[in-house]
C-alpha cells in the first residue's frame, strides 16, 4: 500500500479503518463514510482534493465481502424457466404453456383393463368385488387429478391471453412506455376470475419474449394523469425518471425537487413525495449517495 500511497493516504486509512476504545460504537468515521458525508471526513482530517479523492477511490474498489468470491451457485439458480411463451408471427402473438411444465397425463389403460374384466365377470367373489371397487375408486381419483391439472393449465392460459391482449403494444415492440396502466382487478374482470387467483398467477409465473423474460407481475402497474388528461402507466413514469437519473451529472446529482420540476416540465402531474417513492421502488439511492468525486 505504501509503494503508492503518501503518507498522509495510508494515515486516512488508518484513521478510517480505526476502532474507537469503546467497543459499542462504530468504526471511526465509517458513518459518515457510507453516507457519503466526504466533506465532513475531508475537513476532519485535513486533506486536500487531489488526496482525498485517491483514498475513496482506492476505498470503494474493495470488496466488504470477499468470501464470495469462493462461494459456489449452482446454476440451476441462475436461470428462471419460462411458464409461457409468446411469439410474434408476422404481427399475430402466439400464446404456449410451456409443456416442460405441463406435461399430459393420462390414466394407465392397463388399470382400465383390469377394471373392464373384473366387471364382465359373471360370477364374482368378495375378494373379486373388492378389487373392483379398489380400481374403480382409484381411477376415479386419477380421473379428478387430471381434471384438476387441466382447468389450471386452462386459468393460467386464460390469465396470460387477457395480459397478452391487454399489453398488445408492449409484447408487440418490448417498448416499456408502451406499456398500459393494468391492476389486478381489470384482468379479473376480462377473465371472471377472483383477483385473488389472478394475483397468484401474477407472483409467480414467468413469460418469455424476444424481448427477454419477465415475471407477469412486471405488466401490473397503477396510472398517473398527463397535462392532457391521458392516463399512463407508473412503469413509464419509473422508466423516464431512471433515464434522466442516469444521465445525470454524478458530481451534482439531481435532487428530488429538481427531478420532481423535469417531469412535471415533461408532462407529467406528479409530487416530490412520489419521485422519492417511484425512485426508492428504483433501488435508486438520494441524491447525497449518488454523488461521486
Amino acid at each position: 500500500m505504501t509503494k503508492f500511497l503518501s503518507k498522509t493516504n495510508a494515515e486516512l486509512l488508518f484513521f478510517a479503518s480505526q476502532k474507537k476504545t469503546n467497543k459499542n460504537k462504530e468504526h471511526k468515521y465509517f458513518n459518515e463514510f457510507t453516507k457519503k458525508h466526504y466533506d465532513k471526513i475531508q475537513r476532519h482530517l485535513g486533506l486536500d482534493d487531489e488526496d482525498f479523492k485517491k483514498v475513496i477511490h482506492l476505498i470503494i474498489r474493495l470488496n466488504p465481502k470477499p468470501g464470495s468470491a469462493y462461494s459456489f451457485v449452482s446454476k440451476a439458480e441462475s436461470y428462471v424457466i419460462p411458464d409461457f411463451f409468446v411469439f410474434n408471427n408476422n404481427g399475430l402473438l402466439e400464446l404456449s404453456l410451456n409443456s416442460k411444465n405441463a406435461p399430459e397425463l393420462r390414466v394407465s389403460e392397463g388399470y382400465r383393463e383390469m377394471m373392464r374384466a373384473y366387471d364382465r365377470s359373471d360370477k364374482k367373489n368378495k375378494q373379486q368385488k373388492e378389487a373392483l371397487i379398489f380400481i374403480k375408486q382409484k381411477l376415479d381419483a386419477a380421473k379428478w387429478f387430471i381434471d384438476a391439472i387441466k382447468q389450471r393449465q386452462h386459468t393460467l392460459l386464460q390469465t396470460m391471453q387477457a395480459i397478452l391482449d391487454f399489453q398488445k403494444e408492449f409484447f408487440l415492440t418490448g417498448d416499456e412506455t408502451n406499456l398500459k396502466p393494468m391492476i389486478l382487478k381489470d384482468i379479473a374482470q376480462i377473465t371472471r376470475l377472483d383477483v385473488s387467483t389472478v394475483s397468484r398467477v401474477a407472483n409467480s409465473k414467468f413469460v418469455q419474449t424476444e424481448y427477454g423474460t419477465y415475471k407477469l407481475k412486471y405488466f401490473f402497474s397503477e396510472s398517473l394523469q398527463t397535462d392532457s388528461g391521458e392516463e399512463v402507466s407508473t412503469r413509464e413514469v419509473k422508466s423516464i425518471l431512471s433515464d434522466i437519473i442516469g444521465a445525470e451529472n454524478k458530481r451534482k446529482p439531481y435532487s428530488d425537487e429538481k427531478l420532481t420540476d423535469m417531469l412535471v416540465e415533461k408532462g407529467y402531474n406528479i409530487a416530490r413525495r412520489t419521485v422519492a417513492k417511484y425512485r426508492e421502488q428504483l433501488n435508486i439511492p438520494v441524491a447525497r449517495l449518488r454523488k461521486e468525486l
